[in-house]
């Protein structure tokens, strides 16, 4: 048996392109496969794609052993995704809605950091530790929460203003968090926070100026030639995202912000639908890595803690998001249906949590801790969301809408 650069094979697969070959026909012959028995069985896509990696990747029957590559695609579907998101939120409808968004943050960070800290705490985590993990209780994922949420009906347009101011700044939170562990404590620490809560107003208006003054003329001239305005939207979208990170800033808030300034834009709707494919071919990759990162060895000795921790936050979050949406003069329909839809942890919650690992901050228990409890949360909140809420990838045709 052979093994090539990462990949377990039948035969000498020594080029990476062969590599990339392999790994996206394992990917995607496995989800048609699993995302079959997951349908019939009905239970959500996502859930079938982390599955998936977990079965094929390192930790499972090794098809698939070096996840660095996928993960790394994958994530591009993440930019993507707040990019077509940005796409679909006017600028005005935004600053309106982070009022509402800054109360119902800080109040659901709070409770939510007290009660992960705490049941760390009492399982034995030390007071740092406990700290640590329960700040990465604070998020709700972006992906799935988004993901999950139907972009063209009009009545859910409200909802979506919501949600992803919501996150937006739970997104800048995380950023804080993830620099801090980066620079550790001390001045270069506070230097680069500073640097982070500069870069995002300064961003935001370079992309409106250069769409005002150089984007919007140049899709003006050239608005009949979709193909040219395609690879003019792709390269608006992750020149954005790499200045955004040398900003200091993620990937991802950079695409966000290039689709918020795009939104105006007469042709965003066909940008829009254009990109829907490609987010999607990226997302699946990412899940998958999601999947194959997860190290099964590590489960039974967090398995406990890690449950009580899921079901906790599995409860209290919806019904948190709900109460505080509701004092902010929301319907209360639309409170419970946004209460459950960010009612999981996120992303975040795993790379902060690799991170803190890598830098000695976490010990390996409760690093995996985290993880577990995240992906319990993934499962069980998009297994809830798919059965009682409308969503894309719903299985009841009735609940299905893009």
């Amino acid at each position: 048996m052979c093994v090539a650069n990462g990949v377990r094979c039948g035969k000498d697969l020594v080029m990476t392109d062969e590599f990339v070959l392999f790994a996206i026909f394992v990917v995607f012959t496995g989800a048609a496969i699993v995302g079959g028995i997951a349908l019939y069985a009905r239970q959500s896509l996502l859930v079938a794609y982390i599955v998936l990696g977990g079965l094929l990747g390192p930790f499972g029957f090794a098809l698939v052993e070096n996840t660095d590559v996928i993960k790394g695609i994958g994530h591009v579907g993440i930019v993507f995704l707040l990019f077509l998101l940005g796409l679909n939120l006017h600028p005005q409808k935004l600053l309106r809605m982070l009022q509402e968004a800054v109360v119902v943050t800080l109040g659901s960070s709070a409770l939510f950091l007290l009660s992960g800290g705490v049941i760390a705490w009492l399982f034995g985590y030390g007071v740092l530790e406990s700290v640590l993990i329960g700040c990465m209780m604070i998020f709700s994922s972006t992906i799935l929460g988004l993901k999950l949420l139907p972009t063209t009906a009009l009545h859910h347009r409200r909802m979506g203003e919501v949600i992803i101011s919501v996150l937006l700044l739970q997104d800048i939170l995380a950023i804080v968090i993830l620099v801090s562990l980066q620079s550790g404590v001390g001045a270069g620490a506070w230097l680069q926070t500073a640097q982070v809560v500069l870069a995002l107003p300064v961003l935001a208006l370079v992309a409106f100026g250069l769409e005002r003054l150089v984007l919007d003329r140049i899709i003006t001239r050239f608005d009949t030639i979709l193909e040219y305005v395609f690879l003019v939207a792709i390269g608006w979208c992750v020149g954005f995202a790499q200045l955004a990170h040398l900003a200091g800033l993620s990937f991802e808030m950079g695409a966000f912000i290039a689709g918020v300034a795009l939104a105006t834009s007469r042709i965003s709707t066909f940008i829009a639908e254009s990109l829907k494919p490609l987010r999607d071919f990226f997302l699946i990759m990412f899940f998958f890595s999601l999947g194959a990162s997860f190290d099964l060895h590590a489960l039974p000795s967090v398995a406990l803690p890690a449950l009580v921790l899921a079901v906790v936050m599995l409860a209290l979050k919806p019904w948190w998001f709900q109460r505080l949406l509701t004092r902010e003069a929301e319907s209360e329909k639309l409170s419970r249906e946004i209460g459950f839809r960010l009612g999981q942890n996120s992303e975040f919650s795993l790379l902060i949590a690799v991170l803190a690992l890598e830098t000695g901050v976490l010990s390996s228990s409760a690093s995996y801790l985290v993880q577990t409890t995240t992906l319990i949360t993934f499962v069980v909140s998009s297994y809830l969301i798919m059965l009682r809420f409308p969503t894309p990838i719903a299985i009841d045709a009735k609940l299905r809408r893009d």
